[in-house]
């Protein structure tokens, strides 16, 4: 493993080769009205960690360039795909019109939910994630194909946005075994 010190991480900039190199995996992770600038940041991170396919940033979801997204991506904002759309039911919709075969799972509380480990996360899929308070949208919810839910078992009955989507994610990438 590599070991990095803090201002190294913060100063990472890959090589226009190296990028050609890396194998993309096909995950979307989809923003609806994500609000927190540094939660955006470590969405990007995450997306880089995972190699997904791209970001799309939805609703009132801030985007680069944006000095805290910037900070928060440790500038994977400059090398992970990313686009804007006016709202997750549009970026799923067109995501889903280029690909019939992709998966939309949905991070979220509901009634309709299953155990976040219980979930087929066949690839290509797309990962869903909502506002800090309110959630992903209802009419998102709508046209998601699965809503996956971590349990919870203190106190506090949520996760950040962040921890959620880093759960989920490294559980589709198990669970397709193309790391």
């Amino acid at each position: 493993m590599i070991k990095l010190a803090a201002k190294e991480l913060r100063t990472t900039k890959p090589d226009l080769k190296d990028l050609k190199g890396i194998k993309k995996n096909p995950i979307y992770i989809v923003l609806d009205n994500v609000m927190d600038t540094y939660n955006i940041g470590s969405i990007f991170r995450l997306a880089d960690a995972v190699s997904a396919e791209k970001v799309i940033l939805c609703g009132a979801t801030e985007t680069p360039p944006h000095t805290r997204i910037k900070k928060a991506s440790i500038n994977t904002t400059e090398w992970v795909a990313w686009s804007y759309a006016p709202t997750a039911v549009e970026a799923l919709q067109e995501l889903k019109t280029q690909n019939p075969k992709l998966k939309v799972i949905a991070i979220e509380q509901d009634e309709k939910s299953v155990p976040y480990d219980k979930a087929d996360y066949s690839f290509p899929v797309a990962l869903v994630v909502g506002h800090e308070t309110t959630g992903v949208s209802k009419e998102a919810l709508e046209i998601c194909d699965q809503i996956v839910e971590i349990p919870m078992w203190g106190v506090n009955k949520s996760l950040n946005v962040v921890v959620s989507l880093g759960i989920v994610l490294y559980k589709a990438m198990e669970k397709n075994k193309s790391h």
